[in-house]
């Protein structure tokens, strides 16, 4: 398999020894927020069509193939990481699963359709604007965190395009945009079902959220029991492994 390896890159685990990725130090890595996605997001189980925007090294797409036999397909603008994206799906032996597009996701419904799939999941950039030093050290990472080929509203607006009359959207974010998110998805009928908190350590504020919502759902937010990352004793909690491991 190492053969299908380029320049920097490496061959990590994803989560457990059953899922291989490709990693590289000079451009965006997955992290805790993905994980928490693929395991937080409703997916068909058997039957049935996944979109994951803004896919990176394709870390959610391949770990909802833990949960789902659906068709899954990642989305990516950056042309390096969809390409490691689809390596990936080729080193898991994936491929009859899991596809890997590089496009801008605004262009998505009109290529792909509107109301095609049963799950939309997405971890978007988190910032709303980059600095011209930011960007010019490492236009990777600066693509995946902030919003410069895409926005909040965008990403919330396409995901309702394509989702199903009462099928299921999720997303991964930072609280300080809750009310942000909270409201477009309203405006564009995707109304929120259940909305999770995730704490670094007991005490601490939230630095993560998660949220799915219904397109076209009645009103009715549940709001799930909060997961904490680290115990006092500076080790994952029961309950995170429980999550992250799915034990």
């Amino acid at each position: 398999m190492e053969y299908l390896l380029k320049g920097d890159e490496r061959l990590d685990y994803l989560v457990d020894e059953s899922l291989k990725i490709i990693q590289s130090p000079s451009v965006f890595s997955f992290s805790l927020d993905a994980v928490l996605l693929s395991r937080f997001v409703y997916v068909p189980i058997q039957k049935g069509k996944i979109i994951d925007l803004c896919t990176g090294n394709g870390a959610v797409a391949l770990l909802m193939t833990q949960r789902s036999k659906a068709s899954i397909t990642g989305v990516e603008i950056q042309e390096r990481l969809s390409d490691m994206a689809g390596r990936s799906v080729e080193i898991n032996g994936l491929q009859d699963q899991v596809s890997i597009l590089t496009d801008n996701i605004i262009n998505l419904p009109g290529k792909l359709g509107t109301g095609t799939f049963d799950t939309v999941v997405c971890n978007p950039p988190y910032f709303s604007s980059v600095n011209e030093k930011d960007y010019n050290e490492n236009p990777h990472l600066a693509v995946a965190r902030h919003e410069i080929h895409c926005t909040l509203e965008d990403v919330i607006s396409v995901s309702s395009r394509l989702v199903k009359q009462g099928g299921k959207a999720a997303f991964v974010h930072r609280p300080q945009r809750l009310m942000d998110i909270l409201s477009l998805m309203r405006k564009y009928r995707l109304e929120p079902k259940r909305l999770q908190f995730v704490y670094p350590k007991p005490g601490g504020e939230a630095n993560m959220l998660l949220v799915e919502g219904m397109k076209d759902g009645k009103p009715d937010l549940h709001i799930l029991p909060p997961l904490t990352v680290y115990g006092i004793d500076g080790k994952y909690t029961e309950e995170l492994k429980k999550v992250f491991y799915g034990k």
